[in-house]
């Protein structure tokens, strides 16, 4: 057992921080994507060749930045057959096929056009070359589309059944998988904020090749494009998170909880706009969990419910299966202990299904096969020997997601400020710590953007697929020596491919600060 849980820590860990380093490629990656095809669809409505320069500049650096994101993204599914291999095969066809199309479809097309995108100036029409751009453009946003799609049905399994005899879900519905609420909600969230982390990219560099002192005209053309673009999506990024936040409401209320740090719930629940938890804090205890915290009035239920009365339940009353509707009356939910139990029993039907199959009893196995069907809706609290072990880590969902916020907040001002320096004072663009604000936003965007991934993912642990399928379930069976020694790997490799990377990005941005790019 002991070994067990070391598998599964290593495994985690190593998963995270394949998809950590992998994240900080794809919104670049969607961003940057978006904003060479607006530069590039300007050049080609102007014919200036200022515009068409501007966007070879930005062009260079997507496409380094596209090569280390496919080297990444590639590893991150080899984990999922080499390090969770009983998850692999519990999701049957439903997972692989999301990730079959994005294989196929998706990352093909961005293979194909990006190579005209690149090689095609003075080869191909302008035309075309547009259309080429934005093509590359498109699959990008399609091959997030298809990974999401498969993330998304990890937090809400829907469009499926199990079938004992294969010991896996098999897809009923792909409508039901890629079209659910929680799909929708989560591709439009992350491919708009890539838009934002995009926009700040290109801010933030067009604000080092202000304090070089050259290429001003180039900056001040970058930082309206960027500004538009990053303007629109944290306005529509805010716009989808709320809608993500009654999701997450809807069906998974102990990440909810965990992310607000609230342990009992009331109706007409505040919202924490900031605090510090006591980390003495233990869930049998009677605090309520915060050293200290300001408040919003109400905002925790109109942002959960978009009714400022509602019912917020906290991870006390979700264990204890304590709800109320909308009239206050008490709602009687099924307990974590009585899930346990529920699961416990969806396990040995199972067993006895597999049993009866090795005997032929096709009685028993359709009995058993009812009986798990009436049961599996909480197979995965199987697992657990106690309530506790059913809570997600309280204070890593809880700080990220109000990094996430602060920081959500902070970025549609510089998007505002942005905007009116490079329209109605573009002097004050011309003073040093404006432009380091602008230089510094970089990693405060990056932060903002991993903040939101380790809330969707360490909020909805201890589950790998949400009350089906626990991590400690879904881990290859391996010792954790070899996950170990393939993580060290992996650390080192990832750092020099980021040292890489970075070292290649610099490079070419001092090469353009130190010339006119648009000469």
């Amino acid at each position: 057992m002991e070994d067990l849980m070391s598998v599964v820590d290593w495994s985690r860990g190593q998963f995270a921080l394949t998809a950590i380093v992998h994240w900080l490629f794809v919104p670049l990656t969607i961003g940057l994507s978006l904003i060479v095809g607006v530069m590039e669809t300007i050049y080609y409505r102007t014919k200036s060749e200022k515009w068409k320069k501007l966007t070879k500049f930005w062009m260079l650096l997507f496409g380094i930045n596209f090569a280390c994101g496919v080297a990444t993204g590639i590893i991150l599914e080899f984990e999922f057959g080499t390090n969770w291999s009983n998850y692999s095969w519990f999701v049957g066809d439903i997972f692989g096929a999301p990730l079959a199309i994005e294989g196929i479809l998706a990352f093909f097309m961005e293979s194909t056009f990006i190579a005209v995108m690149f090689f095609g100036w003075n080869k191909v029409s302008a035309k075309f070359h547009l259309a080429a751009t934005w093509l590359t453009a498109l699959g990008v946003v399609l091959s997030a589309l298809w990974i999401l799609v498969a993330n998304a049905w990890m937090q809400y399994p829907a469009g499926m059944e199990f079938d004992p005899a294969q010991m896996r879900n098999v897809m009923v519905s792909f409508s039901d998988v890629a079209l659910s609420p929680v799909a929708i909600n989560k591709f439009f969230h992350t491919v708009l904020s890539g838009w934002v982390l995009g926009s700040v990219f290109v801010i933030g560099v067009s604000c080092w090749l202000l304090i070089a002192k050259r290429n001003r005209e180039a900056a001040m053309m970058s930082i309206k494009v960027a500004g538009w673009v990053g303007l629109a999506g944290i306005i529509l990024t805010m716009y989808t998170g709320d809608g993500s936040a009654v999701e997450v409401a809807r069906v998974q209320p102990m990440k909810l909880a965990a992310m607000e740090g609230l342990y009992n719930g009331k109706a007409g629940q505040d919202l924490v706009a900031f605090g510090i938890l006591d980390p003495s804090k233990k869930l049998e205890d009677e605090s309520d969990g915060m050293l200290f915290s300001i408040d919003i009035p109400y905002g925790l239920s109109i942002l959960a419910n978009h009714d400022a009365k509602s019912f917020v339940p906290g991870i006390n009353d979700i264990i204890a299966g304590r709800s109320f509707d909308a009239e206050g009356n008490p709602v009687n939910t099924v307990s974590y202990a009585d899930r346990i139990a529920i699961g416990r029993e969806a396990r040995e039907a199972l067993a006895a299904f597999k049993k009866a199959e090795a005997e032929g009893d096709t009685e028993t196995m359709d009995a058993a096969r009812a009986k798990i069907k009436e049961t599996f809706k909480y197979f995965g609290y199987g697992y657990f020997s106690s309530p506790a072990d059913a809570v997600p880590p309280v204070g890593l969902s809880f700080y990220s997601f109000h990094i996430m916020v602060i920081g959500g907040g902070y970025l549609m001002l510089l998007m505002i400020v942005a905007l009116w320096f490079a329209y109605k004072k573009p002097e004050w663009l011309e003073r040093r710590w404006i432009q380091w604000i602008g230089v510094l936003s970089i990693p405060v965007v990056w932060i903002v953007s991993e903040a939101g991934w380790v809330l969707a993912e360490m909020g909805r642990q201890p589950w790998v697929i949400q009350d089906l399928m626990p991590t400690r379930a879904a881990v290859s069976a391996i010792s954790s020596t070899s996950v170990q020694i393939t993580f060290w790997i992996f650390v080192i490799v990832f750092a020099a491919l980021m040292a890489t990377e970075i070292s290649i990005m610099v490079k070419e941005i001092k090469k353009a600060s130190n010339k006119e790019i648009l000469n």
